[in-house]
């Protein structure tokens, strides 16, 4: 290629991009700010990664600033930037439980907030950094703690809807999920947020329907987001099953390798997914979590040849069990034992993905921590005990500086 096919390359490269760049931000010109500060009503699972887009401002501003208030007119305001636009974080460098100011982005003047939490749920606004506000929204995030779970495939149904007057509660249900696997009998689900209706609400809040908002929004008066407490999440799920699609994950090279070896001794066992291993102390908990998975994706698990559906192994069905899938789609192993060892595959949007190979062992060096939740409950046990004990001791010599007072207990020492 010559010299000029080259220039003539990049300055048709150059144009194409300076075409983006017009095209994204006619996009604001085209959508002028309203007159009037609205709320956009929007409502979210905990765990799950929310981006809210700044859907207009003003041509001369280049970056925009978010600030976040608990409620409208808050004293304490939050900034979500370090004032050029430019705050960039990983959600794969975000752990559960992180503050909100560890856990957003900022990318194309949209709001990223991962691993939402219930106490990220308030306002958020996008403006500048005189504090002139161009959009907000209203953003409810749901806790799955309470989430009920009912399984279609044995006749259940979701909870009838609530009556309090006017007001009127109900789940609304997102899209089912894509079968969680192929080839065999898979599960799928859709979430259940918590909705209500009412004239009682307040008309600085942009509904999708008149009078509709969900559960936990800043526009339901206080007497009436108490009455709606009791109307939890919901997940429903069902059976399913999808052929698998055709895939070659093996490359050529590789299988040429374990050809030649296959001719000089026994062939080796391929792995169809990545494997990782893991060695876990006996007794101890372990939490797996499937790669690139988030809440909202359809992620099933399975031990060796056993699947584990959730109809029997969803967090919550038995407050006993030991090895339970929780909201989050994480598996959770309780007090591991020898018979917990194999390989746990992992499925994410009807593939599998991933592969664990966990290994038990009752030997080795523990690091204790207060952040392990079995180290929590062994110090939480034995300080109850201790508490119990020095009850049992301080009512033991009261009771008897009470008869030896009142003279009515037997002397002891003869």
């Amino acid at each position: 290629m010559n010299l000029a096919h080259t220039t003539v390359l990049l300055w048709a490269w150059g144009s194409l991009q300076a075409f983006e760049i017009v095209e994204k931000e006619n996009i604001f010109q085209r959508t002028p700010c309203p007159a009037f500060l609205m709320f956009d009503n929007a409502a979210y699972l905990a765990d799950m990664s929310i981006e809210l887009p700044c859907h207009c401002k003003p041509e001369e501003v280049s970056a925009v600033v978010w600030y976040y208030q608990k409620h409208l007119g808050s004293s304490h305001t939050k900034v979500l930037t370090d004032f050029d636009g430019r705050v960039l974080t990983e959600a794969a460098q975000v752990r559960v439980g992180s503050d909100m100011l560890a856990r957003f982005s900022i990318r194309m003047f949209s709001l990223l907030v991962f691993r939402a939490q219930p106490e990220d749920s308030g306002l958020y606004f996008c403006g500048t950094r005189k504090g002139d506000y161009f959009y907000a929204y209203d953003v409810d995030i749901q806790s799955s703690e309470g989430m009920v779970a009912t399984f279609k495939d044995q006749g259940q149904e979701p909870f009838a809807d609530d009556y309090y007057g006017s007001l009127h509660v109900f789940t609304t249900f997102w899209e089912w999920t894509p079968c969680d696997r192929c080839g065999v009998r898979g599960e799928q689900w859709r979430i259940g947020l918590c909705y209500l209706q009412s004239p009682d609400l307040s008309p600085r809040y942009r509904k999708t329907l008149p009078d509709v908002v969900s559960c936990g929004s800043q526009a339901v008066p206080r007497k009436l987001r108490a009455k709606a407490r009791d109307h939890p999440p919901e997940l429903l799920v069902q059976s399913c099953m999808v052929p698998c699609r055709k895939t070659t994950t093996t490359r050529e090279g590789v299988m040429a390798i374990f050809n030649y070896i296959s001719k000089v001794g026994s062939r080796p066992w391929v792995p169809q997914v990545p494997i990782q291993f893991h060695q876990q102390r006996l007794g101890h908990g372990l939490i797996i979590s499937c790669p690139g998975a988030r809440p909202e994706h359809a992620v099933a698990w399975d031990k060796d040849r056993q699947y584990l559906y959730r109809t029997q192994y969803l967090m919550g069905i038995n407050r006993s069990m030991r090895v339970f899938i929780d909201h989050g789609n994480h598996l959770h192993i309780r007090f591991t034992q020898l018979d917990d060892r194999g390989i746990y595959y992992c499925w994410r949007q009807g593939v599998r993905v991933a592969g664990f190979r966990l290994g038990v062992t009752s030997r080795g060096h523990y690091k204790v921590s207060f952040s392990d939740p079995e180290t929590r409950s062994a110090v939480q046990l034995t300080l109850l005990g201790y508490l119990l004990i020095t009850a049992i001791f301080v009512t033991i010599h009261l009771c008897r500086c009470c008869c030896s007072l009142f003279r009515c207990c037997p002397n002891f020492s003869h």
